[in-house]
């Protein structure tokens, strides 16, 4: 068995007992975790609870067959860099353009060459370890970003832009988190009039009385359409706030949200700031203040606007 800092989980859908037996003893011997599904539904019930690092996927199955319920894992939430293998016996070209149509990153035909199959495997797990320690780099640098396309389905999100997408927006009648129209009329326009990558910014509404801010940070070569996103609430009197009591622009900000009743782990999600960073300031400003908690400070801010 090979040793492995961490387990891949690898997800076997197929409706065939033998070609099960046969992978999940591969798979178990290289050190992998293996799920099994019988049937597209029940693949999709395990994605959604758990998710694995890859999918073997059969493509021939009966009621839901393999395309369609590739196609339906992607649209779950996150799913987007989990690399589906086909496997089928269907070796017509047209079949796997079906595949890749559907999202499948690659396919082996069977009766399964287990040496081939392996390597196909460790292939696509190590290019999606790739992809998604780039897009974590990109959150850990408060990068928030989202890959889109002319239609406005989402490719792509870095972590912390998806929860405040999340937060902000509904999903759409499919259960896909998907912008509102008028930002994809919005980047239209930008596309249309050839605006370079940080140029233009729009606002739109939200939730709770905020506007989010989109920036158009240009289209890629592959199609994709890169958007950076955040909140940017609506404070009238935070400049009174800032110079009363002696705060940064920031610390501002964050007694503003609390006076109206935020959370640490809300104001996180509208100033696209870690909940560590805001607790560090809900700290320093309890202090400036010299209140005990916050809802001393507040008390403070209410009644500084209502003087």
């Amino acid at each position: 068995m090979n040793s492995r800092e961490q387990t891949d989980i690898v997800l076997v859908v197929d409706d065939s007992p033998e070609t099960v037996r046969l992978v999940t003893d591969v798979l178990d011997e290289a050190g992998m975790t293996v799920m099994v599904a019988l049937d597209g539904m029940a693949a999709l019930k395990i994605a959604a609870r758990l998710r694995p690092d890859i999918v073997l996927m059969d493509a021939v199955m009966p009621q839901m067959d393999g395309f369609e319920t590739c196609r339906q894992l992607k649209l779950i939430s996150g799913f987007d860099t989990v690399p589906v293998i086909f496997m089928t016996g269907l070796t017509e070209p047209e079949h796997s353009v079906r595949g890749f149509q559907a999202g499948g990153a690659d396919y082996v035909t069977k009766p399964i060459v287990i040496e081939a199959m392996l390597a196909r495997i460790n292939v696509h797990l190590a290019n999606a370890r790739k992809i998604k320690s780039a897009r974590l780099a990109l959150d850990a640098a408060d990068q928030f970003l989202v890959a889109t396309n002319r239609e406005g389905r989402n490719h792509w999100f870095t972590p912390r832009a998806y929860r405040l997408l999340e937060a902000r927006f509904p999903r759409g009648e499919d259960e896909t988190l998907r912008l509102p129209d008028d930002v994809l009329a919005w980047v239209s326009q930008q596309l249309e009039t050839g605006r370079l990558a940080g140029e233009a910014s729009a606002f739109v509404s939200a939730k709770d009385d905020l506007r989010s801010r989109i920036g158009f940070l240009g289209e890629t070569e592959a199609g994709e359409i890169l958007l950076r996103v955040s909140d940017a609430p609506l404070q009238p009197d935070l400049a009174s706030v800032k110079v009363g009591f002696g705060l940064t622009r920031r610390e501002a900000e964050v007694l503003s949200w609390i006076a109206r009743g935020k959370s640490n782990r809300d104001i996180a999600a509208i100033l696209s700031l870690s909940p560590r960073t805001v607790d560090k300031h809900v700290e320093i400003i309890l202090t400036k203040l010299k209140v005990e908690n916050r809802t001393a400070a507040a008390a403070l801010v209410l009644g500084q606007n209502r003087a």
